[in-house]
């Protein structure tokens, strides 16, 4: 059974840093494109970056100049270096990853920027 597990959500004040992690573990035989996802209270979700097998990345308006996202595709894993933080930025965030074909979702992890 495949799962992605997140850790590393937390509460920070305004223009501090936190480190998301999420690492896939199962049977895998390839992960494709790897997401993270936030979504804010009374918001829709919304992709926040993503980075292809190749390392190729991509981010929201939103995030773009503090967020860096990153892969280790010998460990399946993903991270997401969040800094600079708003409030705006508080939210659940999920990770998830096309794993041989399918879309797969961790659990979610609580962010939340004081101001």
């Amino acid at each position: 059974q495949v799962q992605l597990v997140e850790s590393g959500g937390g509460l920070v004040q305004a223009g501090g840093s936190l480190r998301l992690s999420c690492a896939a573990s199962g049977t895998i035989l390839s992960i494709g494109d790897m997401n993270w996802y936030r979504q804010a209270p009374g918001k829709q979700r919304e992709l926040v970056a993503t980075i292809t097998s190749g390392g190729f990345a991509n981010y929201a308006d939103s995030v773009k100049g503090r967020f860096t996202m990153s892969r280790d595709n010998a460990k399946n894993t993903m991270s997401l270096q969040m800094n600079s933080l708003k409030p705006e930025d508080t939210a659940v965030y999920y990770c998830a990853a096309t794993i041989m074909g399918r879309m797969r979702w961790g659990q979610g992890t609580q962010v939340t920027v004081s101001s």
